[in-house]
């Protein structure tokens, strides 16, 4: 195989932001609150050398526009009893250890630092509040197999989600912070999914990957809604350290559950466009850059969502 086809880094952190597969480090059941950016693929994809692997990336997404449904709102159109929410503004970086025992197995340690600015005008839309969250998230501990075949392309993730952030911050008026905007949801999640790639022509690969992730419980009266991610990319390898790539990610988000989760407002179905490319740096570091854009988005209720996001990254092999 092509070195450039087959690097396979289990889980090599976004994020992170989603986790891992295109699992987000968002603590929210909110569709359009995280990054969908597939990172088992855009950091240089896929490899079965043994070894470790260190990655760092970062997010930055900016909810600013109010939707309800699959169109866009002005907050004279949010009722009164309902949130009038003003912004979210997240800047999340995801540190990740990644260890390769051979071809078949491999496993991934992910951890979200997450800074968080929220506004709302609240129920009644006259009492303006403000929260700034500074916090780690909710680790991530995956395991992948993909020794189904001879080649190694076709692979299983299974793993979980494990409850090491707050849930407990406040606005500064003192009110308890929404628990979708927390640092963590206080819950134990499973994560599972399933991968394929394969190259299309002498310059080109491409990947499709599925995953899912739901909560064994509740805690403190609330439940995050289980998500799906739907993935598909493709890259261009002609010119070696220099890749262009694709992706289109959908993720599907179940309403938060529990007397403390605003069920009325999670939840719902976003499909985003990711243009990107990953330079190798040198044998053993390779970046990344990726915008995303949403090309379709249904949320419930009312919510605010980005109109792009921006992923960014490094990884280093030892």
């Amino acid at each position: 195989m092509k070195k450039h086809y087959c690097k396979i880094i289990i889980i090599p952190l976004v994020a992170l932001l989603h986790l891992t597969t295109s699992l987000t480090p968002s603590a929210s059941a909110c569709a359009a609150c995280g990054c969908t950016l597939n990172s088992d693929w855009e950091s240089q994809g896929y490899s079965t050398a043994p070894g470790f692997k260190l990655d760092l990336d970062y997010l930055f997404l900016d909810q600013t526009q109010l939707r309800s449904g699959t169109r866009k709102i002005s907050p004279g159109d949010v009722p009164l009893g309902k949130e009038l929410e003003n912004y979210t503004r997240n800047n999340i970086a995801t540190l990740g250890l990644s260890y390769v025992f051979n071809a078949d197995w491999g496993v991934s340690l992910q951890l979200p630092y997450i800074v968080r600015d929220h506004a709302t005008f609240g129920e009644d839309h006259d009492e303006y509040d403000t929260s700034s969250t500074s916090s780690i998230g909710d680790m991530s501990l995956i395991a992948r197999y993909q020794g189904f075949t001879s080649r190694h392309n076709l692979g299983v993730l299974l793993g979980v989600k494990l409850p090491t952030g707050s849930f407990t911050s406040k606005f500064r008026s003192g009110a308890p912070l929404d628990r979708g905007l927390q640092p963590g949801t206080g819950t134990t999640d499973l994560i599972a999914g399933i991968y394929y790639f394969d190259e299309l022509g002498k310059d080109w690969n491409w990947f499709v990957q599925g995953s899912v992730q739901t909560a064994f419980n509740y805690r403190a009266e609330y439940k995050p809604g289980t998500a799906v991610n739907l993935d598909a990319g493709l890259r261009y390898t002609r010119f070696k350290r220099i890749i262009p790539q694709l992706q289109f990610n959908t993720r599907i988000v179940d309403r938060d559950n529990g007397n403390e989760a605003d069920t009325s407002n999670s939840g719902g179905t976003v499909i985003n466009i990711g243009p990107g490319v990953t330079v190798e740096v040198t044998d053993k570091i390779a970046s990344f850059v990726f915008v995303q854009v949403p090309v379709y988005q249904n949320l419930n209720g009312y919510q605010l969502a980005p109109k792009w996001s921006l992923t960014a990254g490094i990884r280093v092999s030892f």
